[in-house]
């Protein structure tokens, strides 16, 4: 009797064969680009499986499914936003940085759009966490105004909800962009033009030094 031939080893799924880390930041970078395009509620974690060419079951098993998926690709968004608004920066340039974050990160600033559009995703960082993230940025503001940034009797939320707004612009009014400055609103060109404009505005702003 002839021996049976040996038996080749059985070869673990090539979803487990991934660099863990590696694996999950393919995962965020396609749950960001799918979020982004669609919002909370209509992404489907089918679709950010297969752009990450991963098997869609290690969502649940990375991040806990859909909602965990969501809340550590916001996380991040919430880092960058705190790492830019260093206090020893003057605002002008903090300003000028959210305007263009839009061009370098199109995704990721039109999922916090969706965010403030919609109410059926979570709160990346709970209600409170939001809260006290965007309370610390009012004293960022308020501390700006202290070194003379900007005039005492300017309110710092109010100026924080303007400034917040005016960075968007370019993102939430793409056709009014183009009517207006016959410019492509997800140019680089625009956004370092429209970002250089709105560091003049608030360093016109600027209490003059005696």
């Amino acid at each position: 009797m002839s021996e049976a031939a040996p038996r080749s080893p059985r070869r673990a799924p090539v979803d487990r064969q991934r660099d863990p880390e590696r694996t999950k930041a393919q995962l965020l970078e396609a749950a960001k680009s799918e979020f982004g395009a669609k919002g909370y509620a209509a992404a489907r974690v089918s679709e950010i499986a297969a752009k990450a060419g991963v098997n869609k079951q290690l969502i649940s098993y990375y991040f806990g499914g859909k909602e965990g998926l969501y809340n550590a690709l916001t996380a991040t968004m919430y880092d960058d936003y705190v790492a830019a608004s260093e206090h020893d920066k003057p605002f002008a340039e903090v300003v000028r940085f959210f305007a263009q974050s839009g061009v370098r990160d199109h995704d990721l600033a039109k999922l916090f759009l969706w965010e403030n559009l919609t109410d059926g995703a979570p709160d990346a960082i709970g209600v409170e966490g939001q809260r006290g993230f965007l309370q610390r940025q009012v004293d960022y503001v308020r501390a700006r105004q202290a070194a003379g940034d900007f005039p005492a009797d300017l309110d710092p939320e109010f100026l924080l909800l303007i400034f917040m707004a005016a960075a968007s612009a370019g993102l939430a009014l793409p056709r009014v962009v183009r009517a207006v400055t016959g410019q492509d609103p997800n140019s680089a060109e625009f956004a370092e033009a429209y970002g250089d404009q709105l560091a003049r505005l608030v360093g016109h702003l600027a209490t003059p030094r005696k």
